[in-house]
């Protein structure tokens, strides 16, 4: 009897293991249900890695494909739309947080691009600054940083098919 009963405990904790909301390959299953881009369509697939340590590097972005919304990109999660082939541009932005970050490319057909998000070196000085001086140190570093190539939160980095994969079957999609 005591030997089923721990047989049962252990079978129910293994599969327990298996489930995770919407972790793992939530992008493998969303891709394999949603298809390829239909003919004439590319995808645009923006992510932000889980947390390294204790960093405070992080982004919490609204991302924006052409003035439309694909969703707030947080630690962990990612985001993807479907969109025309041809030019684009991607926009980062943070409330509260002086600036947009803006990523012009191109797309071909039936091709899936992906960008990684992380903060940008403006965003790490301000955040930075206010948690050492408050509001103060936020105006301080807003003026001092406003000479910067990119005045937004954020910085978008292509990433290749193989790579982004990787990091996708960590990640899960963003609200």
């Amino acid at each position: 009897m005591l030997g089923r009963g721990i047989s049962a405990l252990s079978c129910a904790l293994m599969l327990s293991g298996c489930m995770t909301a919407k972790v793992g390959t939530d992008y493998a299953a969303i891709s394999q249900r949603v298809g390829p881009p239909k003919p004439g369509q590319s995808r645009v697939v923006v992510l932000q890695k889980k947390r390294d340590g204790l960093s405070m590097a992080i982004c919490a972005c609204e991302v924006r494909v052409d003035g439309s919304p694909m969703g707030k990109v947080l630690v962990g999660t990612y985001a993807y739309a479907d969109l025309p082939a041809g030019p684009h541009q991607l926009v980062a932005s943070e409330t509260l947080f002086p600036g947009e970050t803006r990523r012009d490319f191109t797309t071909a057909p039936g091709r899936t691009y992906f960008f990684l998000v992380k903060s940008s070196p403006r965003h790490d000085a301000v955040s930075g600054m206010s948690l050492v001086g408050g509001l103060a140190g936020v105006a301080v570093a807003a003026v001092a940083t406003s000479g910067s190539d990119n005045l937004g939160p954020g910085e978008f980095i292509p990433l290749d098919e193989p790579t982004a994969r990787t990091m996708l079957a960590e990640l899960q999609l963003a609200d």
